[in-house]
């Protein structure tokens, strides 16, 4: 079994900064994929930004040039940097991790328990 622990959610004004952090623990051989959801109440889960093992990310083109999407992969964690924040960033942020336990077999899809992100003066 695999944890994602999340940190960093808050309130910040319009223009902004915020950093999330998500750190992936338990049984883990390699992690895949790692990325960044958000959703608010009512609607469907999207992708905010992904990032593969070696570092090729892909943008929602609604936070492309203001988020950046990284990670260590020595400490199995992900981060999310978001600047230039906007009222319509508003919800809750969910890591994302895709995960192999073992040299082999399948991956398997973990979600961390979600981070509120709240952009109001």
């Amino acid at each position: 079994q695999v944890q994602l622990v999340e940190s960093g959610g808050g309130l910040v004004q319009p223009g902004g900064s915020l950093r999330l952090s998500c750190a992936a623990s338990g049984s883990i051989f390699s992690i895949n994929t790692m990325a960044w959801y958000r959703q608010a109440p009512g609607k469907e889960r999207e992708s905010v930004a992904t990032i593969t093992t070696g570092g090729s990310t892909n943008y929602a083109d609604s936070v492309k040039g203001r988020f950046t999407i990284s990670r260590d992969n020595a400490n199995n964690t992900v981060y999310l940097q978001m600047n230039s924040l906007k009222a319509e960033d508003t919800d809750v942020y969910y890591c994302f991790a895709r995960v192999q336990e073992r040299s082999w077999g399948p991956t398997y899809q973990y979600w961390g328990q979600g981070t509120q992100v709240t952009v109001s003066s």
